[in-house]
């Protein structure tokens, strides 16, 4: 009859204790909102929309794990201020700036609803913000924390759109969310200008490059094409649009590789 050495049944003891590895199955998102979203349509920030905002990603907490990326729109464009002469990595500079601003005022509504939330800039900013760091965003979100990626890449040069694409890749998610401000997918047309138009429930991102529809730049089209990464693309207007999209129901327009 073989024995068992003591070393052995501690080893065994040990593995037990820790229980079965747990593989996280919880889904995962990139949520990108624009600047001017935050703005409500004008300069600056409109503290009633970012409360409603905060308000339909608290209702998701504990379900979905959830970062967000914001731009910086309603305080500066670097594109617009570049053709106004300004030097455009100065420009750029100032817009990422903008982002961050746009993410405390999330974070701190955010908060009131009881949210536990980290802002992650990727300009080193110690008194407001944690530096920028995949691993560290990832074991926020396993906790049950809302992330919210601050200043852009870090980088002039490169859209919010971007940079979306970029930290959805490196954290990991499962879908690109994008939040659009007068719109509430995709169109064959811009719904604007032509009332023709029809909404498309999905498509492929090689359809949207044929028709040349502009859902985002096309840097991040590329990344999320190249890298398989689904988007969906939905509006603001809806009533609890947000939570709807967080939770992975099917509204707006699904864009697969």
């Amino acid at each position: 009859m073989p024995t068992t050495s003591a070393s052995e049944i501690q080893d065994e003891a040990l593995r037990l204790s820790r229980g079965p590895r747990v593989t996280p199955t919880r889904r995962r998102v990139l949520l990108k909102l624009s600047g001017e979203v935050f703005g409500g349509g004008s300069i600056g920030v409109d503290t009633r929309v970012i409360r409603d905002i905060a308000e339909q990603i608290a209702a998701t907490v504990g379900q979905v794990e959830t970062a967000i990326v914001v731009g910086g729109g309603n305080f500066f464009r670097g594109a617009e201020l570049s053709q106004a002469g300004m030097d455009r990595s100065r420009a750029d500079y100032m817009g990422m700036l903008g982002t961050v601003m746009n993410c405390l005022a999330l974070q701190d509504f955010l908060e009131q609803c009881g949210v536990d939330t980290r802002v992650q800039s990727a300009i080193k900013m110690e008194q407001v913000a944690e530096a920028y760091i995949p691993r560290r965003a990832i074991r926020h979100m396993e906790k049950d924390r809302v992330v919210i990626f601050g200043a852009g890449a870090g980088l002039p040069y490169f859209s919010t759109d971007t940079v979306a694409a970029q930290r959805a890749l490196e954290v990991h998610a499962d879908e690109v969310l994008m939040a659009k401000n007068g719109v509430d997918g995709v169109y064959t047309a811009d719904p604007r200008t032509n009332p023709d138009a029809q909404r498309l429930s999905a498509l492929t991102y090689d359809e949207a490059l044929a028709r040349d529809i502009r859902v985002m730049d096309q840097t991040a089209f590329s990344l999320c094409r190249d890298n398989d990464v689904t988007m969906r693309v939905f509006g603001m207007q809806g009533e609890g649009n947000v939570t709807r999209a967080i939770l992975g129901e099917q509204i707006g327009t699904l864009v697969t590789a």
